[in-house]
């Protein structure tokens, strides 16, 4: 990888535009600035759920995804360059047929909440899903590597499971949608 920063305020940003990796230099609301700095709010937001007290194997998978969002917004930032191992998307589905396999079948929609920590997990899953949404409207602009859309993919889907297994290691249910007509 190129040259850590060592001088934070460049000032070669002052007017709306920024470098990528590769040296190259685009508007800072281009698709791609977007889509990774959506992939960095991710990897934010997953830090903040990481305080929690979490089941240790929660843990040890999203502090492997930190690492793995990180590679994925290095991918981002320098056009052509792989940086997520395609094993990463296997590595998700694995864990989330893992966690998946533990939990009740689901019979109704569940609101986000659930405790802290589930609630922190929901914010992280629609995160996610935005960030997929930036890296879709990318990919019809510069085409991106099919295993890099394919893992935000998979990461919602294991950001909603884990939303389940955290709101019953808090709480011991999920919290269940009540349609109209059965709550009033």
């Amino acid at each position: 990888m190129g040259n850590r920063l060592s001088k934070i305020a460049t000032r070669t940003g002052d007017e709306g535009r920024t470098g990528l990796g590769d040296g190259s230099r685009v508007d800072k609301d281009s698709h791609r600035v977007e889509a990774f700095g959506d992939v960095d709010e991710l990897n934010s937001v997953i830090g903040r759920l990481l305080i929690h007290d979490l089941p240790e194997e929660v843990r040890r998978s999203l502090a492997l995804v930190q690492h793995e969002l990180f590679d994925l917004g290095a991918e981002l930032a320098v056009p052509g360059h792989q940086a997520l191992p395609d094993a990463s998307v296997e590595r998700v589905d694995v864990e989330l047929e893992s966690f998946n396999d533990d939990l009740p079948a689901l019979e109704e929609f569940i609101l986000p909440g659930g405790g802290p920590a589930a609630a922190d997990c929901h914010i992280a899953r629609t995160v996610c899903r935005r960030a997929e949404r930036r890296l879709v409207a990318l990919n019809h602009h510069e085409a991106l590597r099919p295993g890099s859309l394919a893992y935000i993919n998979r990461l919602s889907d294991l950001l909603f499971v884990l939303c389940r297994v955290l709101a019953r290691h808090e709480n011991g249910e999920e919290v269940l949608w009540q349609p109209a007509s059965r709550r009033g």
